[in-house]
């Protein structure tokens, strides 16, 4: 009876500590869901900006230079700012989807690992919305010489400038208010370490944990690596462990299902 009440007393305590970690991991996902659904929005107005405009001939000019140099200039900062924007939009979607299938369907102690890396991606994912953001406010102003007159331009060219200035001067003041020490921030590893008893696991192990339970030794891994040829040094996956670990769970699929009938 004891040993009965001793487990379920464990599970419950593994039950609310994931709960607490879920809630962190809900609020990283939630943020990447906002700016990935700004990103895409930003690079719908970046194809508009890159297909729709027509700039006018060279010959309007009294030197051909100046079309030419406004013309690379805009072209080059829209489509930077085109991929910088799809590439926070894929790079959310891959978060949002692997980690909620790793925090849900993972091993043990894989809520804290998948919160974990999407705390660790975001600073990539920000800075690439922050380049994408600012180079569409750039393109504004070269595109800006090549259509109106020179009063006009210079206006609008100065409203932009203006805008890129309030915008950084706006980030400066809403990092600053809501700033805080991150070594003074929640943490659960005591619950987790303690009576939890929740271990995260990294990737590389449980896909190693998941070779040795299906009955693959490391011996024939390593030896179809060394036949295909050595990877980089500091890869944590390997594509020929991942084929490895999905074929054996189609088999073992196909056998259950053979068992069953």
């Amino acid at each position: 009876m004891l040993a009965a009440d001793k487990l379920q007393l464990q599970s419950t305590l593994k039950q609310q500590a994931t709960a607490l970690k879920e809630k962190e991991f809900n609020l990283h996902h939630n943020n990447f869901m906002t700016v990935g659904t700004q990103a895409a929005v930003l690079a719908g107005l970046d194809v508009t900006m890159f297909i729709e405009f027509q700039p006018p001939p060279n010959e309007e000019w009294p030197f051909i230079v100046i079309p030419r140099v406004l013309k690379f200039v805009y072209y080059v900062c829209i489509t930077s700012a085109f991929c910088a924007n799809i590439l926070v939009v894929s790079q959310t979607t891959i978060l949002s989807v692997l980690g909620a299938s790793l925090a849900l369907r993972g091993p043990d102690g894989s809520m804290m690992t998948a919160t974990d890396g999407l705390y660790q991606e975001r600073a990539m994912v920000f800075k690439a919305f922050a380049v994408g953001l600012v180079l569409t406010i750039s393109s504004v102003v070269s595109v800006v010489w090549l259509h109106l007159h020179w009063e006009a331009s210079l206006a609008c060219c100065l409203v932009a400038l203006g805008t890129m200035m309030k915008m950084r001067s706006t980030y400066q003041r809403i990092v600053k208010k809501f700033d805080f020490d991150e070594s003074l921030t929640v943490d659960f590893q005591d619950i987790f370490d303690g009576p939890a008893a929740i271990q995260a696991i990294p990737v590389r192990k449980i896909i190693a944990e998941g070779l040795r339970g299906m009955g693959v030794s490391s011996g024939s891994v390593s030896s179809e690596r060394s036949a295909k040829g050595s990877r980089a040094a500091g890869m944590d996956l390997n594509d020929e462990e991942i084929a490895l670990v999905r074929r054996q769970r189609m088999l073992n699929g196909q056998q259950s299902r053979f068992q069953t009938v």
